[in-house]
């Protein structure tokens, strides 16, 4: 569980074929000058996170009834989302892989306002679940009872591969974070022109930001996502990453730079609700095609040049969705184990559902994550019933800006 207040001041799939590629050794190929933000220390707006397993004194909050919930709670992931769709849907080598595997800035927001309208709430993934002992001491998780205000549900969000890794730079992505001259968090990156372009709606961090500003009753806890970084090509758009091929002191001392340049970018997500998990150093497999000694190898540098930021967590999200030892569920292999003992409790998948399952015999979670993305806004009838609680994937997909490919579902005209 978390503190009840921080301080103040404080490719999925197939799409790993450019999002997991070449690592630069060089640190900054392609970093924007963020040298303006030197010397600005614009006065931070009081955010509060809460604990929602605490029960409510006299069950009101503010004059609204919080009632126990212990049902499902609901996950859906997103990789970066796109912000110049004519750069994304160019028709270059990268393209069906992005239609396939991301959301436009557009159509992630339309996302948003769905699930609020229907009723969701967000909760902080490290909330629902916990570590406690049996009676013979033995460590185990449990599932937390909630706390919600009557009516509303719980949906975890989390954002894999937020690195802005450099192919994305040059294919309608944001490149990296910033804060901005209000004091709050913003993207940086150029739009199809070339110009700078410094803006809180484009990128999903700061879209959903904004979006909890002008709608904080979808955020009663002050959680909003846990970011699933991965280290090869640094975190958050900054080059804080090693090569282990070559490295000189010139590129030590630029990745110093970009150490210190993220950590204000850090600090002011922790404090605005925002959490990270490792999603690997080298966005690596798992399930056994790797041996136990590079997986032991990419945990402890994951450790050291991104927890080293980002500080320790117990979310782990599986690259490519690839279980270790191939089997999480019905065997707890020797890759598990080492995860489990290296401090990870909540071990996140891709599925269908918002499946969870306690396992019995090593304190751990597993669960899956619902991926709203083109593979599923373009599938089947059935496909679209997995996400009809969330939203209709005919009112959010954006067929104007994608690709002219392959749309699976019925259209509403024939279904009325």
């Amino acid at each position: 569980m978390r503190k009840l207040l921080l301080p103040l001041m404080a490719l999925f799939l197939v799409l790993a074929l450019s999002a997991c590629g070449g690592t630069s050794a060089s640190g900054s190929s392609a970093d924007p000058d963020t040298s303006s933000q030197e010397g600005q220390s614009p006065q931070p707006e009081p955010y509060t996170i809460s604990d929602p397993t605490v029960e409510p004194p006299d069950d009101t909050v503010d004059g609204v009834t919080y009632v126990p919930y212990d049902g499902i709670v609901e996950h859906l992931f997103f990789h970066p989302v796109v912000a110049y769709p004519e750069l994304a849907f160019d028709g270059d080598a990268e393209a069906n892989g992005i239609d396939d595997y991301m959301v436009t800035a557009d159509e992630y927001k339309k996302i948003l306002q769905s699930v609020y309208d229907r009723g969701y709430i967000l909760v902080d993934i490290a909330d629902v679940w916990s570590e406690t002992t049996d009676e013979n001491g033995n460590a185990k998780m449990v599932r937390n009872t909630l706390y919600l205000p009557e009516g509303k549900k719980p949906l975890i969000l989390s954002f894999d591969d937020t690195n802005y890794y450099e192919y994305m730079l040059t294919n309608g992505f944001t490149w990296k974070l910033i804060i901005g001259d209000d004091g709050k968090i913003a993207s940086y990156g150029k739009d199809p022109q070339g110009n700078d372009v410094v803006s809180r709606d484009l990128d999903a961090i700061p879209i959903l930001d904004k979006f909890v500003e002008e709608h904080p009753d979808f955020s009663p806890f002050g959680a909003k996502g846990c970011l699933s970084l991965t280290g090869y090509e640094g975190i958050l758009g900054y080059r804080t990453q090693t090569d282990t091929k070559s490295w000189t002191e010139e590129q030590e001392a630029n990745r110093q730079k970009e150490r210190e340049a993220v950590k204000p970018i850090i600090a002011e997500l922790k404090r605005t609700g925002w959490t990270f998990g490792s999603h690997t150093w080298g966005h690596i497999r798992l399930g056994g095609s790797k041996s136990l000694e590079t997986i032991q190898a990419d945990t402890q540098r994951w450790a050291d040049e991104v927890g080293s930021l980002v500080g320790p967590t117990n979310v782990l999200f599986y690259p490519h969705g690839e279980r270790p030892d191939g089997d999480d569920w019905h065997q707890t292999g020797p890759i598990f184990r080492y995860l489990q003992s290296q401090g990870f409790r909540i071990f996140c998948s891709v599925g269908i559902n918002s499946f969870s399952y306690i396992k019995k015999d090593i304190s751990a979670v597993i669960c899956d994550r619902l991926h709203p993305d083109g593979t599923t806004l373009r599938g089947t009838d059935k496909v679209l019933g997995w996400y009809s609680q969330f939203y209709d994937a005919r009112d959010i997909i954006d067929l104007d800006v994608r690709p002219q490919r392959e749309v699976r579902w019925t259209p509403k005209s024939t279904t009325n």
